[in-house]
């Protein structure tokens, strides 16, 4: 297809929010040339203690404190990536605005915003400003674990044909659990709710005016399988005030990936500098978009978009039941294939705790008179080291484990420790445990019939190279990183483009505007064979803890819950 019939350039726009910013970047439509980027931080960033005292309404009075587990976030943030990220793109690029024509977005998942029939979001208004619940539910929100237990229970129970779909186990993370615990925690804020919408919907409808629900969340997220979400009679047997979630807080029209939800508003366009009119795309799962950008559209293509969290996902040609996958998607991804998804809750948010709460002021003064960031400076340390020689072993389930065993219950474990351990031994041995926990799920998948041929990197962790390569040993598999380092927001440039019309659809958008791999690491056979021996100390951990044997994580959780129980109190009632 010629792009370009009328003599000019196209350009798109893919906006990538993610856990801390959102980024825009410019894209051409006739080869996927990235020619600029903004980016906007949250100001409100994550907020896990209290809610932030500038929008806890007047008078202010006491701080409205979270329990533990709590990850909320303000959708004002999200409003303003739009007013900031997308103009500051368009000038890197120095472009024309007038040849944009098209816009796309992708967001973390299963982000769940709490809304009124117009869009406005609960937190906006007066009466709800210090009620918790009213806020964003940010995908590592996992206070919902208790109503996510209950629902796989029921499920399994009574043999819904859904739960396999799943890998047998739906997250505290996702929108029928979050919903759950809003119902049960603060009647009053769910009734006052129109609308349950994930963000990737919510920012798309602020965008064109219309209320698109994406395929993808409402697959991997929202139990939709085969035209339907789980029935009345199963919801009213949660709690007979959920029986009717679905009709009255979920349900909505079902966008096509790749289509266009509507057009660019005038306000929108206010916003972003762009023309009113542009298509704007249906809304998507940062990770998925990233499977075009990376050319990663045919089965066994496995990406890894390795941020704050590890997202994988994968086409298939045939639909096979996987234990503790987070779903399977017909057209999920691109249509005609079946979509897999697994992830891992914790990955380089596991590395940043590390490395701000356990390591000493001298190796941060040490990073700094080297001219070195204090994780490039742990990891030139933890390279000089044997496979094994820091006799450490660790459970990466700092967050919880989202795949294959689908607790949030669980947490960190590190074995091994002595007087004599350095942070540099448990830096390398909290990245091997992510690449562990990586291989858990390619097991998982080859074990269950899905063949994983390729593994493809996406995301800010590419950057470490002895990330990359014990990855590459401990998964046994060849590994290359997408080119672009800005990879979910090409990938929604790609979508943008084809619900512009530039492209016919997602295969062949992919083919013209995708990233070249960048750099491409082999595994090292005898490295291969180092890993393989400490692999299985991982899991006979993995399995002790996370299967049943032990459940001191979940009595420690219980009485964490305990403890921090009355800190809703104030914030519900007031």
């Amino acid at each position: 297809m010629d792009v370009t019939a009328d003599g000019n350039e196209h350009y798109v726009i893919g906006v990538d929010y993610g856990t801390l910013s959102g980024r825009a970047v410019v894209v051409r439509v006739r080869d996927g040339k990235e020619l600029g980027s903004g980016v906007f931080e949250y100001p409100h960033a994550v907020i896990t203690e209290a809610l932030p005292a500038d929008l806890a309404g007047e008078p202010a009075g006491p701080a409205v404190r979270l329990p533990g587990e709590w990850a909320l976030q303000v959708p004002q943030d999200y409003r303003d990536v739009l007013r900031h990220a997308v103009p500051a793109a368009v000038r890197d690029a120095g472009i024309d605005p007038a040849a944009v024509v098209g816009i796309a977005t992708d967001f973390t998942a299963c982000t769940m915003v709490p809304v009124k029939a117009d869009g406005t979001p609960l937190n906006e208004l007066t009466a709800f400003a210090r009620r918790p619940h009213a806020y964003v539910k940010l995908w590592r929100h996992h206070a919902a674990q208790e109503q996510a237990d209950r629902i796989n229970a029921l499920a399994a129970e009574r043999g819904e044909a859904w739960l396999p779909r799943y890998g047998g186990l739906i997250s505290s993370e996702w929108e029928f659990a979050k919903g759950l615990q809003l119902l049960e925690e603060d009647p009053g804020a769910y009734a006052a709710m129109d609308h349950w919408v994930e963000a990737a919907d919510w920012i798309v409808w602020q965008l064109c005016g219309n209320y698109v629900r994406n395929a993808c969340t409402a697959g991997y997220k929202g139990i939709y399988q085969d035209g339907a979400y789980p029935s009345g009679e199963f919801l009213a047997s949660l709690n007979p005030g959920f029986k009717d979630f679905v009709d009255t807080k979920l349900a909505h029209t079902i966008g096509r990936l790749g289509d266009a939800a509507g057009y660019l508003t005038a306000e929108a366009a206010g916003w972003t500098g762009l023309p009113a009119g542009i298509a704007v795309a249906v809304g998507n799962v940062d990770a998925h978009v990233t499977a075009p950008a990376a050319r990663a559209v045919e089965p066994g293509q496995l990406v890894a978009i390795m941020g704050t969290s590890t997202c994988h996902v994968m086409n298939g040609s045939e639909l096979r039941e996987v234990p503790g996958m987070c779903g399977v998607v017909d057209g999920g991804i691109v249509d005609g294939l079946w979509g897999y998804e697994a992830g891992q809750s914790g990955v380089g948010d596991i590395f940043g705790w590390f490395t701000k709460y356990g390591v000493p002021p001298e190796y941060h003064a040490a990073a700094e008179a080297a001219g070195l960031g204090i994780h490039e400076y742990l990891t030139e340390l933890a390279s000089t080291q044997e496979i094994g020689e820091h006799g450490l072993i660790s459970l990466d389930w700092h967050s919880g484990n989202r795949s294959v065993l689908v607790d949030h219950e669980l947490s960190g474990v590190i074995v091994g420790q002595t007087l004599a351990t350095r942070p540099e031994d448990i830096y390398r041995a909290l990245l091997e445990a992510t690449a562990f926990g990586t291989r858990t799920i390619v097991d998982a998948f080859r074990d269950a019939g899905v063949p994983v041929k390729e593994f493809i990197v996406a995301g800010g962790l590419l950057k470490n190279t002895l990330l990359m390569q014990i990855y590459a040993d401990i998964t046994g598999l060849p590994l290359s990183t997408i080119g672009s380092t800005q990879g979910p927001a090409l990938g929604s440039a790609i979508h943008a483009a084809v619900a512009a019309g530039e492209y016919q659809d997602i295969r062949e958008a992919a083919a013209a505007m995708g990233s070249e791999p960048g750099a491409v690491y082999t595994p090292i056979p005898e490295n291969v064979a180092a890993y393989e021996e400490l692999f299985r100390e991982y899991r006979t951990l993995h399995d002790y803890f996370g299967r049943g044997a032990n459940e001191v994580m979940h009595r420690l959780k219980k009485i964490q819950r305990n403890a921090s129980k009355t800190l809703l109190t104030a914030g519900v009632s007031a």
